[in-house]
């Protein structure tokens, strides 16, 4: 079993399953790093030079190979709950944690971080809100969700494995 954690940006994920990872004793993997050492370049640079469309091919290719191995968590990008298929192949292979946080709070961990494609823009927190609204119905189909404004990165971890040897 895996555990794939999904949410927005700047909710945890990659912190969070460093972690987690550790305390299983699972393996961990960042899809973001996972492909950006592939590609040998920034994803900043994969959505500019060749769009989203090939950004979200790789990101599934990716997710494919690990979901054929065991035992590991898996910090997932923001938007690989877009493709139905992918949340397919995360639910057969694992458990879906969903790591929330406040538009505020996602802003407020975020901006410092330049190598976010889908920030940047002239408004956004706008933008935030916005994509939060539009995924909201992805994100609800994990198999557990904890809100992480006001917890410790330690904190989410203790949730989640109280929680990860059973689904829902």
């Amino acid at each position: 079993m895996n555990i794939y954690l999904v949410g927005f940006m700047g909710t945890g994920k990659t912190s969070v399953g460093r972690l987690l990872a550790k305390k299983k004793k699972f393996n961990f993997v960042d899809l973001d790093e996972l492909i950006e050492f592939r590609e040998r370049r920034r994803i900043v640079d994969i959505f500019a030079k060749e769009g989203e469309p090939y950004f979200r091919k790789v990101e599934k290719k990716a997710l494919k190979e690990v979901a054929g191995q065991k035992k590991f968590v898996v910090a997932c990008g923001g938007g690989i709950v877009l493709d139905k298929e992918n949340i397919r192949i995360m639910k057969e292979s694992g458990i879906m944690v969903c790591l929330t946080a406040s538009p505020k709070e996602i802003l407020k961990r975020v901006a410092a971080n330049t190598g976010r494609p889908l920030l940047n823009v002239k408004d956004p927190a706008r933008r935030i809100e916005v994509l939060l609204k539009m995924r909201a119905p992805y994100y609800m189909q994990a198999d557990k969700t904890i809100d992480t404004t006001r917890l410790s990165v330690k904190e989410v971890v203790e949730k989640i494995s109280r929680n990860t040897g059973r689904k829902k």
